[in-house]
C-alpha cells in the first residue's frame, strides 16, 4: 500500500507537472538529475483529449492545448514499462512526453512518451490528500507541527505530522527536472524506483523551507492528512522550455535515438 501511494504521488505529479516520472525511472529509460538517454530534453505533460494517427492533442495543468507528435522511432509505454502503440491511448489516460520542444507552435516531437490509464488517473486524483501529498510548501506553522502544501490542482491543503513521521532530503528518487508547471509555482514531481527512495539526508520539520517541494505518503488521521514518509525533493537541471507558457527552449538531442 505505502509502495503503490508512493508511485501515485510521484505519477500524478508527472502527468500535472509534465516531468518524466514514475513510468520512466522504473523501466530505467530516463534518470532525473541530467543523466540517462533522455537527460536534457523538454517534458509535455497533461491529459489526453484527442488521438489522431501518430499525433497526441493533451491539454496540461493549466489549461493549454499541446500537440505530441510521434514518429515510427518515438517508444510509447504504458503502466510499468509495456511498450504500446500511439493508437492503443486513449482520450483521458495521462501522458509525460520528452522530446524537442516546438514552443511557438505547442508542439513537442517526442522521443518517449509514458502512459497511463485513465481510471488510474481518476483513483490517484481521488486520493491525492488522502494517502499521498505532492506540491510546494507556502506556510510552515512549527509550533503545531503543520505545514500547508500547494498541491498540483492548485488546492492549499494543511498537513500534520506526528512521532510516527519520518523526514529526508534528496536522494534517488527524490529530484526534480523538466518543463512545466505545477503547484502553482513551476514546481514538478519526482522519480522513483521500483524500491522507493535511496540515501538522501535525514532531516526534521524545522529543516524544511517555504518554497521547497515535497511529497509524503501517510493517511488522514483527525480529519488531517498525516504522512509517515516526507520527502523533500531537491531540484535538478530544469528543461529551458515550459511547453504550457510557450517559454524558449534550449537545443535538445536528436530525439528519434538509434
Amino acid at each position: 500500500m505505502r509502495r503503490t501511494a508512493r508511485l501515485a504521488a510521484v505519477a500524478l505529479a508527472m502527468m500535472l507537472g509534465g516531468v518524466v516520472g514514475a513510468c520512466a525511472q522504473d523501466s530505467g529509460e530516463v534518470q532525473q538529475g541530467g543523466r540517462g538517454q533522455f537527460a536534457g530534453m523538454q517534458r509535455v505533460g497533461g491529459e489526453v483529449t484527442a488521438v489522431s494517427g501518430a499525433t497526441l492533442t493533451v491539454k496540461t495543468e493549466d489549461g493549454a492545448q499541446m500537440q505530441i507528435v510521434t514518429t515510427d522511432n518515438t517508444r510509447v509505454m504504458k503502466g510499468r514499462g509495456v511498450t504500446v502503440k500511439v493508437g492503443d491511448l486513449k482520450v483521458g489516460d495521462g501522458v509525460t512526453a520528452a522530446g524537442i520542444l516546438d514552443a511557438p507552435n505547442k508542439t513537442l516531437h517526442a522521443a518517449i512518451v509514458f502512459a497511463m490509464d485513465a481510471a488510474q488517473v481518476k483513483e490517484m486524483k481521488e486520493n491525492l490528500g488522502k494517502t499521498y501529498i505532492v506540491g510546494r510548501v507556502t506556510a510552515i506553522d512549527l509550533d503545531n507541527a503543520k505545514m500547508t502544501v500547494e498541491r498540483p490542482d492548485h488546492v492549499a491543503q494543511t498537513i500534520g505530522f506526528d512521532e510516527g513521521t519520518s523526514f529526508r532530503k534528496g536522494g534517488r528518487g527524490a529530484r526534480l527536472g523538466g518543463a512545466g508547471g505545477m503547484a502553482g509555482g513551476g514546481a514538478a514531481g519526482s522519480a522513483v524506483g521500483a524500491g522507493g527512495e535511496q540515501g538522501g539526508e535525514s532531516i526534521t520539520l524545522a529543516d524544511i523551507k517555504v518554497g521547497e517541494n515535497v511529497r509524503g505518503t501517510g493517511s488522514v488521521k483527525g480529519g488531517i492528512f498525516v504522512p509517515t514518509e516526507f520527502v523533500v525533493i531537491e531540484r535538478g537541471p530544469r528543461a529551458a522550455g515550459d511547453a504550457a507558457s510557450g517559454g524558449k527552449a534550449r537545443p535538445s538531442p536528436n530525439p528519434n535515438p538509434q
